[in-house]
């Protein structure tokens, strides 16, 4: 799912930025706006993927003109597409039992094959998956 949300960027004292995301209610800050802009992406996608996990709605993206600052604030849309924010940070694997022939085990062995690699690459080309 890709989405658009609005975040409020405030200048710190010592230089850098706080960002706020009204939609997720949540804060986080960088060194810089490039900095705070990215650690907003990672932070609404990081409670995006939970709140899937947790079968929670993501919330509907908040229309800029509906968010109020203050004058030396800065509010700016920051996108984020959850699945590919989930492929790209989740490494978590999960275990399956798979079903094979005895003697096509056997010979996957012989050959020294990862089994598990070989089918992880026909899922992701019968998903059309690119990475």
């Amino acid at each position: 799912m890709k989405a658009v949300f609005p975040v409020i960027f405030t200048r710190l004292e010592d230089g850098g930025y706080m960002a706020f995301s009204p939609d997720f209610q949540i804060n986080t800050q960088g060194e810089t706006l490039a900095d705070a802009i990215e650690m907003a992406r990672d932070a609404i996608g990081i409670m995006g993927i939970d709140m899937e996990d947790d079968n929670k709605a993501i919330p509907t993206p908040s229309s800029p003109h509906d968010i109020t600052c203050a004058a030396d604030e800065i509010v700016s849309m920051i996108d984020i597409d959850f699945t590919a924010y989930r492929r790209a940070n989740e490494r978590r694997t999960v275990r399956r039992n798979v079903s094979l022939p005895s003697w096509l085990n056997s010979e996957a062995e012989k050959a020294g094959l990862n089994v598990s690699a070989i089918l992880q690459a026909a899922l992701k080309q019968e998903l059309h998956i690119t990475e």
